[in-house]
């Protein structure tokens, strides 16, 4: 009997084995993870290096990057769109600066050369007028390409009426928050430029703002004043009175017997 019950338990140790070998073999495997979305790509243009204003386009400036194309601008310049992009641009001049890796857009360039390129950099509505300057009438050479000045006229009046009245000197400020296009050939700040000791300088100006300057140029010597960039955007333009708090004078042109009054902007 006790043989019996020894065989009766073998078979049940055995049939036990069998069925979790069973029950193992079926074991249900993990679900599969759910496929990520795929996010919509487009190959637009961008900036390779930094290219600051006025600079050239050349091999390796510019060249396609893949970019999600929800937040793509309209003005990016799309490979699906402009394929000959790269080829197009080169050789354009940089209006506006660029960061590397930064999109490309039309605005941003321009395809004119030489004398064109400061006419296309112009904003509309102002023109770009010229002045000899010196080292010393220019901040010592420290004005660059793209600072604003404030152009300070300097001339000989009369103390008085009597003819025996000897002349004063009278500094007036004509024109303010005036933006500098170019110092001579220069229209930008080259890497690791520190001064620019230029001749002539080419100021953004509105129209009237031209005709102030050339009646002060008859009227004295002209001088440049730089001005901080922490206030270089503020507007200036409705400001009557110079840094003394006086009212600033209006220029006084004679020729020919006919007396010419400007007041500057």
């Amino acid at each position: 009997m006790k043989a019996a019950r020894l065989v009766v338990l073998g078979v049940a140790l055995a049939a036990g084995g069998v069925a979790a070998l069973l029950a193992s073999g079926h074991r249900e495997a993990p679900p599969a993870a759910a496929p990520q979305p795929q996010i919509a790509t487009v190959d637009v243009l961008v900036a390779k290096n930094d290219l600051p204003r006025g600079q050239v386009i050349a091999d390796g400036d510019v060249d396609w990057q893949t970019w999600p194309a929800a937040s793509a601008n309209p003005n990016f310049i799309k490979k699906t769109d402009r394929p000959d992009a790269i080829q197009q641009f080169k050789g354009a001049i940089v209006r506006l600066p660029l960061a590397s890796g930064e999109p490309v857009r039309d605005p941003a360039v321009v395809f004119a050369k030489g004398s064109g390129f400061l006419a296309a950099i112009l904003p509309k509505g102002t023109r770009g007028a010229a002045m000899d300057v010196s080292a010393a009438d220019a901040a010592g050479g420290f004005i660059l390409p793209d600072d604003h000045v404030d152009v300070i006229l300097t001339r000989h009046e009369k103390a008085g009426q009597g003819g025996a009245s000897a002349d004063r000197v009278v500094t007036d400020t004509i024109l303010r928050n005036i933006r500098v296009l170019a110092i001579d050939q220069a229209v930008e700040e080259k890497a690791g430029q520190k001064v620019v000791v230029g001749k002539t300088a080419t100021l953004e100006l509105t129209p009237d703002q031209v005709e102030a300057l050339q009646l002060a140029r008859q009227q004295g010597s002209l001088t440049l004043a730089l001005r901080s960039i922490t206030d270089s955007d503020a507007d200036s333009s409705d400001d009557d009175d110079d840094a003394t708090g006086k009212k600033r004078a209006p220029i006084n042109t004679v020729r020919y017997g006919v007396s010419t009054v400007s007041t500057s902007r």
